[in-house]
Parts: structure tokens; C-alpha cells; sequence
């Protein structure tokens, strides 16, 4: 009688503690966009974007089309996004020339970027955004404001995918040959 209240006890301990932890972990609550807010959704053309970009240039989604696109957000700061990134940059390497081009979207200051990508670098193309309640990655589907938070838009430029959190290399191959094998990436 007695080990069975103590087990009883430990469950709803246990229980409980899930409970706890699991609210740290969630998602939280997708905000109303602002007013007159376009948001794209899967299925969706992307609105014309553009962003700065380290070197000065600009980085323009429409100049992207004909081949695949995973947008990725990001900040210096954000730790699943640092966890991701060598993820990203091995994932941008396997593509080559006519696989899915990787573009990062670093919702942060130049300063903050460039001083964290002297540490960790990676070869695939990085932009800047200041974050916003409209930013770009609001607009594209991030209703959470979490980082990071990715959008695959096929060569056509429509969102297929939408995901918040990170990857890891089987994750985010999985999540793009998905893609591919429903017919949404390929031209």
C-alpha cells in the first residue's frame, strides 16, 4: 500500500513537472497580423521582397525564381539558429548549381551579424532585416515570431513549405525531398 502511494505520488509529480516543462517548450500564440497585412500561407505567390545584404547589394526574391528557395530567419542571438546554421550550409552545398538555393534572413543588427559570422561562417547567401511587427518573415507566414523559421518557395516562386524551428540534416532533407517528390519544387 504504502510503494503504491509512493508511486501515485511520483506520477502526478512527474506529471505535473511535464506539464511545466512542455509550456516552456510550446510554441506560443499566433499574434493578429497587422491590419492590412497580406500573409502567405503554402500555396501562395511570395509578395516581391528584397533585403540587404552584407557586401552592400541587394538580395531580391524575384531574382531567385527558376530554382527553389528555402528562406531561412535567423539571429545572432536565437541558439536553435546558431545549431542550425552548419546544418544550412552543408544542405546549400549538397544543392549545387540547379538544387534549392539556401538564402538566410538575419533578423538582427549588421553589427551583431557580421560579428557572428566571423566565428561561424557559412557559404550561402546572408541578409539583413531589422525585426518588425511586419517584418518579411511575419508576411511569410511567421505569425509566432519564432527563430528560426523557414519558407520553401518552388522555382515558380508559390510557398510550399513553412516551418518554425530548426532542422536537423535528416529533418530538413526529409522536408525538402517532400517537396520535391509531391512535384511542388521541380520547374
Amino acid at each position: 500500500m504504502r510503494n503504491t502511494l509512493l508511486l501515485l505520488v511520483i506520477a502526478v509529480l512527474g506529471g505535473l513537472a511535464g506539464l511545466l516543462v512542455g509550456k516552456q517548450f510550446a510554441l506560443p500564440p499566433e499574434r493578429p497580423a497587422p491590419a492590412g497585412l497580406n500573409i502567405v500561407g503554402v500555396g501562395d505567390s511570395v509578395p516581391a521582397l528584397s533585403w540587404p545584404q552584407l557586401d552592400g547589394t541587394t538580395a531580391e526574391l524575384a531574382a531567385l525564381r527558376g530554382r527553389p528557395v528555402l528562406i531561412n530567419y535567423w539571429a545572432s542571438w536565437c541558439g536553435p539558429c546558431i545549431k542550425e546554421m552548419p546544418v544550412l550550409d552543408a544542405f546549400a552545398a549538397e544543392q549545387g548549381e540547379h538544387g534549392v538555393q539556401v538564402l538566410g534572413v538575419a533578423l538582427d543588427s549588421e553589427v551583431a551579424v557580421r560579428e557572428f559570422l566571423a566565428k561561424l561562417p557559412v557559404d550561402y547567401r546572408i541578409a539583413l532585416e531589422i525585426p518588425s511587427a511586419d517584418d518579411s518573415s511575419v508576411r511569410m507566414g511567421n505569425r509566432q515570431s519564432v527563430l528560426p523559421f523557414s519558407v520553401l518557395i518552388d522555382a515558380e516562386g508559390k510557398v510550399t513549405a513553412q516551418k518554425a524551428g530548426s532542422f536537423s540534416h535528416k529533418a530538413l532533407a526529409q522536408w525538402t525531398s517532400q517537396a520535391v517528390h509531391q512535384g511542388n519544387l521541380a520547374k
